[in-house]
């Protein structure tokens, strides 16, 4: 019964975790443009998909930016300069 209720309150303390995260399909991106040097805005022509910030690797307008996965989410990551980088936050903007 301790147990029971000891996994029940783990899964209410991080359901907020779970819940808050976004995820985004960017397979279809076909440009990017600098919002700062830890965000990415990606669009679909000129549709926006989504805003990306990378706080741990700075980008450049120069950089270059591959998706390891089309489908991306919070804590996935992406290949920045050819360096592995951690998304922390995916807003979908369409």
């Amino acid at each position: 019964m301790k147990k029971r209720r000891w996994l029940l309150s783990l899964a209410i303390a991080l359901f907020p975790t779970f819940a808050s995260a976004d995820c985004a399909y960017l397979g279809r991106y076909t440009s990017w443009a600098l919002e700062t040097s830890h965000s990415v805005l990606f669009y679909d022509n000129k549709t926006p998909l989504a805003r990306i910030e990378i706080p741990y690797c700075e980008i450049t307008p120069l950089s270059t930016i591959r998706l390891l996965n089309s489908y991306v989410c919070d804590s996935d990551e992406i290949m920045v300069d050819g360096v592995a980088c951690r998304i922390v936050t995916v807003e979908i903007l369409n």
